[in-house]
């Protein structure tokens, strides 16, 4: 077990055991200001990210910028004219982009098409286990986003079919990798951790646990590594300094957004979409970070 997944572990339980203190209330506005830190900060460097990568592979950094720009107003435009779609689209490339931050390294010889096969079932289980445990709240949220009831979607059914096809993948992965072989138990109780997470916590507490313990801080340890070398609190130093004005921005117009539009409904659905669509193209930076970073390796 790394040192990484330790601290996400007592940092999760202590969440957790923080839950018997906090009223709902709270734990949802401590998680919105997690989510507005740490979770925003965490992608708040694609620029500098794109920089980096695209200097080192003689590419032009202006035109990838551009791509960049255009995804997050397709994403948006998407949200916008065909939310339903946009919905699907979002929860397959999150599940994809958590998969690759848990898994990135640990099965390198699968195919491309089985490596991003395997990302994506597994984010998904970890989507679908969240939403199992807060049906009610996630078909509400859709709802306001697509304005399609989904009470009729069977969770349940979904779970089982996903854990399936990755029960399936992880077999395929144990006859062909010994060191998967050694991983599993601890994956397996890294799943049995989030279960827990995700039973006992409300919605967003619940979320937010997740995001940033399993997912954001990982991931601006591995940024950090990418971009200069070795994780120090220096380097640290430096990657806020230079994901904060882009951070600023973002926070500005979500609180810009806010005041314009509290108290209607559609606050709710435009802010989600915000963050959707900058997530699509964040997605896409650290899929090429990773490709970099194992072609240095090759």
């Amino acid at each position: 077990m790394t040192k990484i997944a330790k601290l996400s572990i007592l940092l999760s339980f202590l969440g957790l055991w923080l839950i018997s203190f906090i009223k709902n209330e709270i734990q949802i506005i401590v998680g919105f200001i997690l989510i507005l830190s740490f979770g925003i900060c965490h992608g708040a460097n694609d620029l500098l990210l794109i920089k980096k990568i695209y200097s080192e592979e003689s590419k032009s950094y202006w035109k990838i910028l551009f791509k960049y720009l255009i995804i997050v107003l397709v994403a948006a435009v998407l949200f916008i004219l065909i939310p339903s779609l946009a919905m699907v689209l979002f929860i397959v490339v999150s599940s994809y982009h958590f998969g690759e931050q848990h898994w990135e390294n640990k099965i390198i010889y699968f195919n491309k098409i089985m490596i991003t096969s395997f990302y994506t079932i597994y984010g998904l289980f970890i989507l679908l286990l969240l939403f199992q445990f807060h049906t009610k709240e996630v078909i509400a949220i859709l709802y306001e986003i697509t304005h399609i009831n989904l009470a009729f979607v069977n969770f349940t059914l979904l779970l089982i079919v996903d854990g399936l096809l990755l029960i399936a993948l992880c077999l395929y992965s144990c006859y062909f990798s010994k060191e998967f072989q050694k991983n599993l138990v601890i994956e397996l109780l890294y799943l049995l951790v989030f279960a827990i997470i995700f039973k006992v916590g409300s919605l967003i507490w619940a979320f937010t646990i997740y995001f940033i313990f399993w997912h954001s801080i990982p991931s601006l340890v591995n940024q950090i590594k990418f971009l200069y070398g070795t994780v120090t609190f220096p380097n640290f130093k430096c990657y806020i300094k230079s994901a904060f004005a882009y951070w600023l921005i973002s926070i500005i117009g979500i609180f810009v957004l806010y005041f314009l539009l509290k108290g209607y409904k559609i606050f709710d659905s435009i802010f989600f979409s915000f963050l959707a669509a900058i997530t699509f193209p964040h997605v896409f930076v650290i899929e090429r970070m990773f490709n970099t970073k194992q072609k240095k390796t090759e």
